[in-house]
């Protein structure tokens, strides 16, 4: 296959894909000023965040199964266009039931990382398809992107100039893909798109399988927890730090930024040593900052010889700051580990075991943020939320560690059996 046409189709698709990434998390900064504006709980303010997320989960299902079909080259442009129309419509929303119908439109966005997913996989061997699926997720860049350059057009054109922008530069990007792609070389083997390549029914056949679930479970941690922290986070420490919402989208960006630059050193460690491997490091080491980040600070006081002596205890901003870096880290890895495992296991059906898996996983990216909200009302501690993301991933490695145990030989078998 022709190296240059294999950079152009990853190239394409993981510039698409950053694009298509910073719409789907605008909300977590015009979203602050749609809360001011329209005097939203947190609750409200999560389910605002979180409604795009639910569109972008759900419908990578059935993108991934249409991009089976007609190809990464119809399907990406499509679905762009489809989102830049529903971006624009933000302008003209005046009620929170109005931004929500505006948001679910704008979730499409989402739904490009399955587009890419099965369109790049199409162009490398199942040996370089953990590297080139790991560049391509770099395009989770897009949510930093949001978080460092959005608060800067609100503050020069207001929420609503900010998402005018974003609509336009999302056509145009749709524009220049049609333009510059090739169809995939299955695609065209068989002759062009809208020839089926399998059934409905075989494409479906993988998600019997337990094994696709077990994976949707770590994905709905690795995905679903990063989009939701990268929605939560600019809240947070507005809340927590009292920052403004130019520096706190800055902090915010230093977590996501990681997230994704190094999801493509995720998907060549994958490949070098194993994603399973890769995910245990994830596990362990988010179990470990999620117990830090989830320690609420307070202050102990004790009678002392002299008097009462009080001890301030809790993370400082710069310490937080870092921990949610070693975080999308540590997450970008895992991320790129699950998505390797597709196309090895199942390399005849990416768009629709990847569909599901990506679909649960962004329907983390839907349920957190309101769980987030949830327990912030409930409790008044900004820090609930990561003992929750603590809880997901250990009931993770504990599947993950009982799956194992299972395909292991018991004692007196043999390997063979």
């Amino acid at each position: 296959m022709n190296i240059s046409e294999q950079n152009r189709a990853l190239g394409l698709s993981t510039l698409a894909f950053t694009i298509c990434f910073a719409v789907w998390t605008l909300f977590s900064i015009i979203g602050v000023s749609i809360k001011e504006e329209l005097l939203l709980s947190d609750t409200q303010f999560g389910l605002l965040v979180a409604t795009p997320v639910l569109t972008g989960s759900i419908s990578r299902l059935f993108l991934g199964l249409w991009t089976e079909r007609y190809g990464g080259r119809v399907m990406f442009p499509l679905q762009m266009l489809l989102t830049a129309m529903a971006v624009w419509g933000l302008t003209w929303a005046s009620s929170f039931a109005g931004f929500l119908l505006a948001a679910l439109g704008l979730g499409l966005a989402g739904g490009s990382f399955i587009i890419g997913v099965a369109y790049v996989s199409r162009w490398f061997g199942q040996e370089k398809q953990g590297t080139a699926l790991g560049i391509f997720g770099v395009g989770n860049a897009g949510a930093a992107l949001t978080s460092f350059a959005a608060p800067f057009l609100v503050l020069a054109l207001g929420w609503e100039g900010t998402a005018q922008v974003y609509a336009v530069v999302l056509a145009v990007s749709a524009a220049l893909f049609y333009a510059l792609a090739k169809t995939d070389p299955v695609l065209a083997q068989k002759g062009g798109a809208g020839k089926p390549v399998a059934t409905l029914a075989s494409q479906l056949a993988p998600l019997k399988n337990p094994q696709v679930w077990r994976f949707s479970l770590y994905y709905f941690f690795v995905f679903g927890g990063f989009v939701a922290l990268a929605s939560f986070l600019p809240r947070f420490y507005m809340g927590a730090y009292g920052l403004e919402l130019t520096i706190a989208g800055v902090l915010a960006g230093l977590y996501a930024m990681p997230g994704a630059l190094f999801r493509a050193f995720g998907g060549w460690v994958a490949d070098k040593v194993g994603a399973r491997r890769v995910i245990r490091f994830t596990f362990a080491l988010s179990m470990l900052l999620l117990l830090l980040l989830g320690f609420p600070g307070g202050q102990f006081s004790t009678q002392g010889i002299n008097g009462v002596i009080t001890i301030e205890f809790g993370l400082s901003l710069w310490g937080f700051v870092a921990l949610t870096v070693v975080l999308g880290f540590a997450m970008s890895l895992g991320m790129a580990a699950v998505f390797k495992h597709i196309p090895a296991y199942y390399p005849q059906h990416v768009g629709a075991v990847g569909g599901l898996v990506g679909m649960i996983g962004g329907l983390g990216g839907f349920f957190l943020p309101i769980a987030f909200g949830l327990l912030l009302d409930m409790t008044g501690i900004w820090t609930t939320p990561f003992l929750l993301l603590f809880i997901l991933v250990a009931l993770s490695s504990l599947w993950m560690f009982l799956a194992i145990r299972r395909m292991e030989p018991k004692p007196g078998l043999s390997a063979a059996t």
